[in-house]
């Protein structure tokens, strides 16, 4: 029985977004100017820690409105931490393509797990909304990982939208937020409208997503 590994193949990453060439330029300035007792697991761990205390400051803003805004300064570091990590890898030509996938992605599902569940308890968006952003989320990462495995192509990207503009809408949303916390009349909470079409949004993405990758495997694979 042969019981040599298989070498791994690193999927196809396909990022474009609209800000993608200024990120990407950027964040190759970055990389050469990190010191180099900075590596890509430090930034790693800077994301997490940015998405969690996002979260916290979320839930204080249930007695300090303001923390509202200090939530962006989360999301900036954030953006530092998780979009660096992996260009300053491929920099520094130190790249470990399993390792780099499976953490990044495990730490975006608890960051992100991070910053809901801080949302749920700010009093500025409600539960169900929050529950079903998450939900989203998680359901479009599933598709996405799927994707990767079956199609060898990794999207970071979904209409012109990566993970950078939505920190970009969420740090406006967040201002808005703070400065008229209700919309329609007052009716409902600014941050439940805009969660609502974002999670609608969302859908059809995933719908779309779905259909296009399952039509995709179906004809490669016909009996």
């Amino acid at each position: 029985m042969n019981t040599e590994r298989k070498a791994f193949q690193e999927a196809l990453r396909s990022q474009q977004s609209v800000l993608a060439p200024l990120e990407r330029a950027c964040l190759i300035w970055l990389a050469g100017h990190t010191p180099r007792w900075i590596h890509s697991d430090h930034l790693t761990v800077l994301g997490l820690v940015a998405m969690l205390l996002a979260g916290l400051t979320y839930a204080a803003a249930r007695w300090w409105a303001p923390a509202l805004l200090v939530v962006d300064l989360w999301i900036a570091v954030n953006w530092l931490g998780d979009s660096l990590d992996g260009t300053l890898a491929r920099f520094r030509n130190k790249l470990r393509p399993r390792y780099g996938f499976y953490v990044d992605h495990i730490v975006d599902a608890l960051g992100s797990l991070f910053l809901v569940a801080g949302l749920a308890v700010s009093g500025y968006m409600s539960r169900w909304v929050a529950l079903g952003l998450l939900l989203g989320y998680f359901l479009l990462s599933i598709d996405a990982y799927l994707a990767t495995y079956t199609l060898g192509a990794f999207h970071l990207s979904f209409w012109k939208f990566s993970p950078t503009e939505m920190r970009i809408l969420l740090a406006v949303g967040n201002a808005v937020a703070f400065f008229r916390p209700y919309a329609l009349g007052g009716r409902y909470l600014f941050l439940d409208v805009a969660g609502s079409i974002a999670l609608l949004s969302m859908g059809v993405v995933l719908v779309i997503s779905v259909a296009r990758n399952t039509r995709t495997l179906y004809l490669a694979e016909r009996i």
